[in-house]
């Protein structure tokens, strides 16, 4: 798993997992599709052991399931479970992100912007 910018952190906007429910949110997709998709909308490259062992744990938690193979191609979908709990950890990472912002002084310096790209998360 590498980040596209090269930078140094942490964040859970790079967990594999919520990466996968994310891009899974836009429809179904195959393993190479959803490095493709994750790649653009995270910056994130996911290595293929990183993406189907993460893959895997999303299928036993039954947050998504495999859908009829296409070809060589395994798609998958998100499951309603996926899909609450994609809603959750969006809000919970909305609501850290606010409480980061204000204690860090960003929310005066930022409002109307720092609003826009919590939408878009």
């Amino acid at each position: 798993m590498t980040p596209k910018t090269g930078k140094v952190g942490f964040s859970r906007q790079s967990d594999p997992t919520l990466l996968i429910l994310t891009s899974l949110s836009s429809g179904p997709k195959h393993g190479h599709a959803l490095i493709k998709d994750i790649e653009e909308i995270s910056g994130v490259r996911l290595g293929p052991g990183t993406l189907y062992g993460a893959i895997t744990r999303l299928e036993e938690q039954n947050l998504i399931k495999p859908l009829n193979p296409v070809g060589r191609r395994q798609p998958y979908a998100i499951t309603s479970s996926g899909i609450e709990v994609l809603k959750d950890t969006i809000a919970n990472l909305r609501m850290l992100a606010e409480v980061g912002s204000k204690r860090l002084g960003m929310i005066d310096k930022m409002g109307p912007a720092l609003n826009t790209k919590l939408r878009v998360l």
